[in-house]
């Protein structure tokens, strides 16, 4: 035989492009079938959701710079804010907008207040603050100044006046009110067994809620009396400071009873 017939022959194969694995054409349409449940998943939640939801998300999309700086329409102009479930709302954009509104009417008691020459010197014995739990205005009495007369629930005139005049203006919201008395750590005169500082301050709480209505705040809205006596002293390095003998007057956030 020649060596013709010896030779070898070689055939190289090469690849196509394309058929190197499976390609990523899967993960596109699985990408498009979670995009497509996301969005159905959204239109049967805003199916479902309230009237108030449905329009306010309406007034975003026709709106959204206005409605995130705050000039869109807020659902805390309504009177259904209890009705509306947490978990169908932005609950940080929700407490900020109150936050907002009651910094506001703090800041409209203390100058209404001021305004008036009777409630001057008392006004300058208000603290007013947001706290977690609202906001928290606190009427505490001075050297100069006693709230009550000494040791007895008894209203002085123009502490009754003042707080008559304050729940005027918390019976503009419907916001539930919370009301706290506290003492120094003076005990009440035979103290022990009978009347304390827990009974004094607390019926002094009480007092409070009793000017309050006067001034046209609704029942309903008192959410609770408490009497906390000395345990929680404005003061705590002068136990026996006139500041501590005070009354708690918190506005709570609605966001909180929900």
């Amino acid at each position: 035989m020649s060596d013709d017939n010896n030779q070898q022959i070689i055939i190289k194969k090469t690849k196509k492009k394309g058929e190197a694995g499976h390609g990523g054409a899967w993960k596109v349409a699985y990408a498009d079938f979670v995009t497509a449940m996301m969005a159905l998943f959204i239109v049967l939640w805003i199916l479902g959701a309230d009237d108030s939801v449905k329009e306010n998300i309406s007034q975003y999309f026709k709106d959204p710079s206005g409605f995130a700086i705050g000039n869109g329409p807020s659902v805390m102009e309504g009177k259904n804010l209890n009705s509306i479930k947490p978990d169908l709302m932005d609950e940080v954009f929700l407490r900020q907008k109150e936050k907002e509104k009651l910094e506001e009417m703090g800041k409209d008691i203390v100058q209404q207040l001021t305004n008036e020459e009777e409630f001057k010197a008392l006004v300058n014995q208000m603290e007013i603050t947001i706290t977690e739990e609202g906001l928290l205005i606190e009427i505490m009495e001075s050297q100069q100044d006693s709230f009550f007369d000494i040791g007895t629930a008894t209203l002085k005139e123009n502490s009754e006046d003042l707080l008559i005049k304050i729940g005027k203006q918390l019976s503009q919201i419907n916001n539930r009110i919370v009301l706290e008395g506290h003492t120094d750590s003076r005990q009440f005169p035979g103290s022990g067994l009978g009347y304390t500082n827990y009974e004094l301050s607390t019926d002094r709480a009480n007092a409070a809620r009793r000017a309050l209505l006067k001034g046209g705040l609704e029942p309903t809205q008192i959410n609770e009396i408490r009497g906390y006596a000395d345990n929680r002293l404005k003061n705590p390095k002068d136990p026996y400071s006139a500041s501590n003998r005070r009354i708690s007057i918190i506005v709570r956030f609605k966001t909180v009873d929900v």
